[in-house]
């Protein structure tokens, strides 16, 4: 089982309506206001629903509301397959995730994060020891950086971490408008990947933490600093690979018709651990690390990046953030599986 650690949030994705272009007459005729629709989200709910829309048993570590919105995200988790146990009945609204999308389908967030559910975590509310099975923890997100919880949980991280042989896996995913003071969100951000085995960003991410910077330069850094595996994806130019001082591993972009690109990367996420558990290489991080130190490498995480993409672009061609089914897949996209038994 993969425990996904964070939050379940409303994204109310906005699109300009359909009359948009048609001609306003009138003295300061305004053009019509976007459309709103309100979607089940958040970047760790999203990775444990592409996980278990792919066959792999996860479970969300949450803290879900008791409001309306808080019923529809407990509802979307379960019927999804996404294991219940970990929930946590929280007495606190549920955020909302305001995204705006841009021509090419890119969405641009706005928050209502004040007192909302997902924040307030007490450690009586976490599990430890992790429960029998865990084979992998994924964390990050806006749960690792938006207070009081945040704090909370880079304290259990660390307590489980010692205790346990489960590989973490750790997205920053940042979003400048909760990411707090740039030189305080580059100090979090390098402290909680170095508990990692894995890490997973956008060149975005890189972009807001070190602008200007070039991704493969602080992927290396990041590298150094404790992980087995950086991994960051890069939109249209494909996706990178570093498992050690050697040069990167490329995967190239999957081009498909795109819908937006909302939870994206989440599919990405969760196509890297299901192809990483496949190869054996989850349950024990010492495998991992047998896996990333190998000469070479690329006959392995070559079809474990291809799948990631696969999974991602399939994402991009619905609406939302609405990862597909192991069945969905294109022919050629369980190349992890092949590699797993070469």
């Amino acid at each position: 089982m993969i425990v996904v650690v964070g939050e379940a949030l409303i994204d109310l994705i906005g699109s300009a309506p359909a009359d948009a272009g048609a001609p306003r007459s009138g003295r300061g005729a305004a053009p019509p206001d976007p459309v709103y629709r309100a979607v089940c989200g958040g970047a760790p709910a999203n990775t444990a629903v592409a996980l278990a829309r792919l066959g792999v048993p996860a479970a969300l570590l949450g803290r879900i509301g008791a409001d309306t919105f808080g019923q529809r995200l407990r509802a979307h988790l379960e019927r999804n397959g996404v294991r219940p146990e970990l929930l946590v009945a929280a007495a606190e609204p549920t955020t909302l995730a305001i995204a705006t999308l841009d021509d090419a389908g890119r969405a641009r967030y706005d928050f209502r994060v004040d007192g909302t559910a997902d924040w307030q975590w007490t450690p009586a509310e976490l599990p430890d020891p992790l429960p029998e099975g865990t084979a992998a923890l994924h964390v990050g997100s806006l749960a690792m950086a938006v207070p009081p919880g945040a704090r909370v949980l880079e304290e259990w991280l660390h307590r489980v971490r010692a205790h346990s042989a489960a590989t973490v896996s750790y997205d920053p995913n940042v979003r400048p408008a909760l990411a707090g003071e740039p030189a305080e969100a580059v100090a979090r951000v390098e402290r909680q990947l170095a508990l990692a085995d894995i890490v997973k960003a956008s060149d975005e991410d890189i972009d807001h933490l070190y602008p200007g910077r070039d991704p493969l330069d602080a992927a290396r850094d990041w590298l150094a600093r404790g992980p087995a595996l950086v991994v960051v994806t890069r939109g249209a130019a494909g996706a990178f690979a570093l498992a050690g001082p050697g040069e990167p591993l490329h995967a190239p972009f999957v081009p498909v018709d795109t819908a937006d690109t909302v939870g994206a990367g989440d599919a990405f996420a969760a196509g890297l651990l299901d192809a990483l558990g496949t190869l054996g290489a989850l349950a024990d991080r010492a495998a991992l690390r047998r896996l990333c130190a190998a000469p070479d490498p690329a006959n392995r995480l070559g079809p474990v990046l291809a799948h990631a993409q696969a999974v991602a672009a399939l994402s991009c061609t619905r609406p939302g953030a609405d990862p597909p089914y192991r069945d969905e897949l294109p022919a050629g996209a369980g190349a992890a599986e092949r590699a797993a038994s070469a």
